[in-house]
């Protein structure tokens, strides 16, 4: 039964893929109507010239996270390289290569398929490519909607592996890598030295996480890690996102396996004022906002949620989109006496306030 609702939910990723090829594409008629035609191919900024200059890379490009960040990139000039894992995506994809559904005014999306568990493969998919987004949006290769331990462990190996390839690649010069909140949250609440504000600079405690069986907040955190090591030893310029829990139309059915993850622990996070989430649309900006940054300013990571549920309407709505209980959050008591943490995603949020400047490569 689980396989089933992979398939299905491949399939339906794939409609959303070409919906959302079909809006850009008439965004961008609207734009030449207006006779703004001419301005596309210095969509981005600072960039003219041909296709291939501005040609950028999504891995898992058609998952709910992928599909965001190919939206937002193709609207704002750049042409995609999406890379698939299987072959029947892959000739799904290419009919609409054929149809000319992929080619989008000066932008185009191709479509790869490439191992992540390959960095030869990897490597290839990325040539002529300027930047990597890694998404690492992943499903439960037995189609269940869970997140093992086993997970983890594919998890820290493909982004050591995406890292890798950035680095051999000629072309690649920034590579993008979805995090999570988890991935700073998880310390030890107990020693009054625990620091009370959650930023960027925070990361959670492996002990923590693997007592608790946070498997999702471990591959999170370890994958992150093993990335900057490998991003540093190989002079990757490297960013990663750390995100709370990803929202967004029909998320949960859409996007199961990693919203189930995430909320393992959600009594905890709630309790302590940490339970954040972040809307599919927002975070798919913020992707390519700080891959813009990174051609002028150092790498670094970032924290970004829209807003931390604490009331008890918005612990209603959660529960109602996700089919957990109410009471599952909440514990059913209160959760004074606590020590209350307040999160920070101040770092990205001033980014994402500051007036795009043009910049050259």
């Amino acid at each position: 039964m689980g396989i089933v609702r992979q398939e299905a939910t491949q399939k339906e990723e794939l409609e959303e893929f070409r919906r959302m090829l079909l809006s850009c594409a008439a965004v961008n008629r609207r734009k030449d109507g207006d006779g703004f035609g001419g301005a596309r191919e210095s969509a981005i900024p600072g960039r003219g010239g041909d296709v291939l200059d501005r040609m950028v890379c999504v891995t898992s490009g058609v998952s709910y996270h992928g599909i965001a960040i190919v939206n937002q990139l193709l609207v704002n000039g750049y042409s995609v390289r999406i890379i698939v894992d299987n072959e029947e995506d892959v000739e799904r994809l290419r009919e609409m290569e054929t149809s000319g559904e992929m080619r989008l005014n000066n932008s185009v999306v191709e479509v790869v398929m490439a191992k992540l568990t390959e960095v030869e493969s990897l490597t290839e998919a990325f040539d002529g490519c300027r930047g990597v987004f890694h998404t690492a949006a992943f499903v439960d290769p037995a189609g269940l909607s869970g997140y093992s331990k086993t997970m983890a462990d594919i998890e820290v190996n493909t982004s050591k592996n995406v890292v890798r390839a950035c680095g051999i690649s000629p072309t690649v010069r920034h590579c993008v890598l979805t995090s999570s909140l988890l991935a700073c949250i998880w310390c030890d609440n107990s020693s009054d030295e625990a620091p009370h504000l959650i930023d960027h600079k925070c990361w959670s405690d492996e002990a923590i996480c693997v007592n608790k069986k946070l498997w999702y907040a471990l591959g999170k955190l370890r994958a992150e890690k093993a990335a900057w090591e490998i991003a540093k030893a190989n002079g990757v310029k490297l960013a990663t996102i750390c995100t709370g829990l990803i929202t967004g139309s029909d998320f949960y059915r859409r996007n199961p396996t990693p919203t189930i993850a995430y909320l393992k622990g959600v009594e905890e996070m709630y309790a302590y004022g940490l339970l954040a989430t972040v809307s599919i649309d927002t975070l798919a900006k913020a992707h390519v906002r700080v891959f813009e940054e990174m051609k002028k300013t150092a790498p670094g990571r970032y924290i970004c949620f829209d807003k931390v549920i604490e009331r008890g309407d918005e612990v209603e709505r959660l529960a109602a989109e996700t089919g957990i209980s109410a009471a599952s959050v909440t514990g059913g008591a209160s959760s004074s006496g606590r020590p209350r943490y307040e999160l920070s995603n101040a770092k990205l949020r001033q980014l994402m306030l500051r007036p795009r400047r043009c910049v050259n490569e």
